[in-house]
């Protein structure tokens, strides 16, 4: 079996991609890397990217100079995670108050990991969790 390296980008679909853009480079700090009328860009740490995308504005094919990007799009509430360190639990939940965002939910799992749930601009989970989720984290 050949290997997979990392999860390289995720793409959420949204339904005001400057709203959605700015929630989560003001909550999340993440970069803008590229943003244009149909999808923004945003690095993530650990050499990812999420991807915003207009909802309903991908279900063609998408042509570029070297070839073609096949269509898709989703509808309903996505969910998407990142791993935070232990120690920048409490950090987060200050910070997640700070910025006037409401948790929806707090789990320590089994293995000792704690996840904070909430909600993006566009009723999308969001979860930050620490070590102890999953085997592999």
């Amino acid at each position: 079996m050949p290997r997979i390296s990392h999860q390289l980008e995720y793409s959420l679909y949204v339904d005001d991609l400057a709203r959605s853009a700015a929630f989560y480079r003001r909550v999340l700090g993440f970069e803008e890397y590229l943003a244009d009328d149909r999808m923004v860009g945003l690095g993530v740490p650990g050499n990812s990217v999420l991807l915003l995308f207009v909802r309903g504005g991908s279900v063609e094919p998408s042509p570029t100079p070297t070839g073609t990007i096949p269509p898709h799009d989703a509808t309903g509430h996505q969910h998407l995670a990142f791993a935070i360190p232990v120690g920048e639990l409490a950090a987060w939940e200050a910070h997640l108050a700070a910025e006037g965002v409401a948790l929806e939910s707090r789990i320590t799992w089994p293995r000792g990991g704690v996840s904070l749930y909430f909600r993006d601009p566009d009723q999308h989970s969001v979860e930050v969790a620490t070590p102890g989720l999953w085997p592999s984290y």
